[in-house]
């Protein structure tokens, strides 16, 4: 660099450093900009000969966490030396107990905590992985921090991976999108959780963000004057009452409009609630409820609203701390519009999280939603017994769950997410009870263990001094903390049985002429769809797997022509595409090309998207099935991709004359006298194309049905929809990806 440039670039990182200061959500004493400073002093220093990837001065990278921590967060001094100085032990000689003995054990401790997460390895087993993972998630019980800086941290490298290479933005995305984003959501950082989820997208599926994006940028004045005339008839009323207050409209995420499109088979412009409108109002903590419903009143005094579109989190706030009121209502020219009504101090909390929630903690005395979620977070963390793919995956479900709210005997109220069942209740009051239940009520009527709560039930739980968790309630509950105490319970009983179960194993296995290896024992665990090679010997020793089960597993086994095309895939994930037995594989695996050599390798269409030549795709090494392909777009994508990532191979369609592909269509409309010929007309004479079922149900007018067709590719399939819309009558036609 020329001394001018050099110039310039000092300029430009001692500007971002006073913006840094002046963006800090806590008010900084004398004190804290002498902390900052020492530690901005330090990373400066430290990172000096360093630059990114995209040639900038390295310490642009913990400037920019730091003030992610300082503004978007909202965390203190101590927070934001620890941030700018995260990568600092890593990248250079410096200590922990080197920063320990320049500042305090506190940012001693955090940095620690940050570089070990750093240290994470992500291409490697999935196992391994997972453990990572949890281990990351540990560092909560030295300091909840340590998560927040890793998520801003996590935020900047999103924001700048333009100059990475693309495998690399992949996995790195679809890492984001399975562990931080919800992580970011349940501590209540929706801001960020936006951020990572939007750039997740951008990223995993650029082509699909690119086209939101540029509609919604087409569509943008038409939005903001829609915003602008509802507000201008809400804003007079509030007016004439006197309220104090804010009004924005707020775009909805594009990862939310994808996602409402995929969910419900609609276009972008089908999409109706593409933005709302936030109120926010000035209010003594005593007069906020009041406030809010009174606001509720103005805005349903001019617009219609939906009743069961109502959610009222000010009543009982969400476990992420949130609070507010989300109304629902008809607005003009016949457009569902959601109002979100919160008091400044609901709006900081939503805005920051973690942080403002500590700012206002004394507000209400009851112990805070997130402080008993994090305390439970801990405490599933310390599970040993728990196998940590089975906690990443738990732990991810509940992450992103929505609350329903259950209420004791006595009326006390109580969260948990949707789909927990009454003995994931009894559990959530106390182990004891938990462990104990013998019985449950729901609203005063007798119901099974398993049987699935509505916000609103009331539930007693009926419990027995004799009563004993079993291996049957594992089926019966869906929460992690339910899973790790029932699994905890049982652990001694379970490992005894297992035992047992391993020697009848070996022996029954002997008679089949099979050894029980490792391999072996990865295939049962499959073969009977378990989860761990403690569920299998725990089942074969209480006699619940049959021998003719296992006598049908060696049939399988013994299948020559399959076990000799899976060889090659039973060893190492790594193994080099020339390495495999390229002569025997047949011309109907010509359509698609591997890895960077474009290798021609036997492969299988992934059954849980079906994937047809043009669709964008990946391959992914199987532990017993050879290579599955799998759409970009697949359900499973992100979580292969960022689980699995050193098993994931770039596939592309090279040739697709030679073989023809099934591809459901699911349509709906008007039901009309002679439209099932129309259809076959436009499908079969029009394009050409071959049906291979059709099935059309009407009812009072309308119909719904599936057509499956046979085409070459997807080029073609996407053609033969657009004409199959211009059908009289026709109101949607989507692709149907699974069987």
């Amino acid at each position: 660099m020329t001394e001018l440039e050099l110039e310039a670039e000092n300029k430009a990182i001692a500007q971002e450093y006073k913006e840094l200061l002046r963006i800090s959500y806590q008010t900084l004493t004398t004190e804290d900009k002498k902390l900052i400073r020492k530690a901005f002093d330090v990373a400066v220093d430290a990172h000096k000969e360093q630059r990114r990837k995209s040639g900038e001065a390295y310490i642009f990278h913990p400037i920019a966490v730091a003030k992610i921590v300082a503004s978007e967060i909202g965390l203190g001094a101590t927070s934001i030396a620890a941030a700018l100085m995260h990568d600092v032990v890593e990248d250079t000689d410096i200590t922990v107990d080197d920063i320990t003995k320049m500042f305090n054990p506190k940012i001693g401790q955090i940095v620690e905590g940050l570089t070990k997460i750093s240290k994470v390895k992500t291409e490697q087993d999935v196992s391994m992985q997972a453990e990572n993972f949890r281990k990351m998630l540990l560092t909560l019980n030295d300091d909840v921090r340590v998560i927040l800086i890793k998520i801003a941290d996590r935020l900047h490298n999103m924001q700048t991976m333009g100059s990475m290479a693309e495998y690399k933005q992949a996995k790195i995305a679809s890492e984001t999108l399975y562990i931080y984003a919800p992580l970011a959501h349940r501590l209540g950082l929706y801001n960020i959780k936006t951020q990572l989820e939007d750039l997740g997208l951008k990223y995993t599926e650029p082509d699909v963000f690119n086209e939101i994006v540029s509609k919604i940028k087409e569509t943008k004045q038409e939005q903001d004057e829609y915003i602008k005339s509802i507000s201008s008839l809400i804003s007079t009323s509030l007016n004439n009452e006197g309220i104090e207050y804010s009004i924005k409209g707020r775009p909805k995420s594009i990862y939310s409009i994808r996602r409402k499109m995929k969910a419900q088979g609609v276009t972008f412009d089908e999409v109706y609630d593409k933005f709302a409108l936030r109120i926010i109002y000035k209010s003594e903590p005593s007069d906020e409820k009041f406030l809010a419903w009174k606001i509720y009143s103005v805005v349903t005094d001019h617009y219609r609203p939906s009743p069961s579109r109502l959610r009222d989190w000010i009543s009982s706030p969400k476990s992420t701390g949130y609070e507010a009121l989300h109304i629902t209502v008809m607005g003009p020219k016949g457009r569902w519009v959601e109002i979100q009504v919160r008091s400044e101090r609901m709006d900081e909390i939503a805005e920051k999280g973690y942080a403002a929630h500590h700012k206002y903690k004394g507000v209400g005395s009851e112990e805070h939603g997130l402080e008993i979620w994090l305390n439970q977070l801990k405490e599933a963390l310390e599970s040993q017994a728990a196998n940590a793919v089975d906690f990443v995956e738990d732990f991810k479900l509940n992450l992103y769950s929505k609350e329903i709210y259950i209420f004791t005997p006595k009326g006390d109220i109580k969260s948990l997410p949707k789909g927990a069942t009454t003995l994931d209740f009894a559990y959530s009051i106390h182990t004891d009870i938990g462990s104990k239940t013998r019985g449950t009520r729901v609203n005063g009527k007798l119901v099974p263990l398993n049987y699935i709560l509505n916000s609103g039930d009331q539930v007693e739980i009926i419990t027995s001094i004799n009563q004993k968790p079993t291996i049957q309630w594992l089926d019966y509950v869906t929460t992690s903390r339910a899973k790790n105490k029932i699994k905890n319970s049982l652990n001694e009983n379970t490992k005894k049985i297992a035992e047992d179960g391993k020697e009848i194993l070996v022996r029954k296995l002997r008679h089949l002429k099979i050894t029980l290896n490792e391999t072996t024992t990865n295939e049962l665990v499959n073969f009977f769809k378990l989860q761990t090679s403690l569920d299998l010997f725990y089942r074969v020793g209480i006699g619940a797997i049959e021998n003719q089960k296992l006598k049908d597993y060696a049939a399988q086994k013994s299948n020559t022509l399959v076990n000799f095309l899976k060889k090659p895939f039973n060893r190492a994930p790594n193994v080099k595409p020339e390495q495999i037995q390229k002569n025997e594989i047949s011309k109907k695996y010509d359509l698609l090309v591997f890895g960077i050599e474009q290798d021609k390798l036997d492969y299988k269409l992934s059954t849980c998207c079906n994937p047809i030549p043009g669709d964008e795709v990946f391959g992914f090494i199987t532990i017993s099935e050879g290579i599955k392909v799998h759409r970009k777009d697949c359900p499973n994508a992100i979580s292969l991709q960022s689980n699995y990532a050193y098993r994931i191979i770039p596939a592309k369609w090279i040739d697709s004359s030679q073989e023809e592909f099934r591809a459901m269509l699911n349509i709906t409309g008007m039901d009309s006298i002679g439209l099932t010929n129309d259809l076959t007309k436009v499908i079969s004479n029009q394009m050409h194309v071959n049906i291979q079922n059709i099935s059309l149900n009407g009812d009072a007018g309308i119909f719904n049905g599936k057509i499956t067709v046979i085409v070459p590719n997807n080029t073609i399939l996407k053609r033969l929809i657009d004409n199959i819309k211009k059908v009289d009558g026709i109101d949607k036609v989507t692709r149907i990806y699974q069987n």
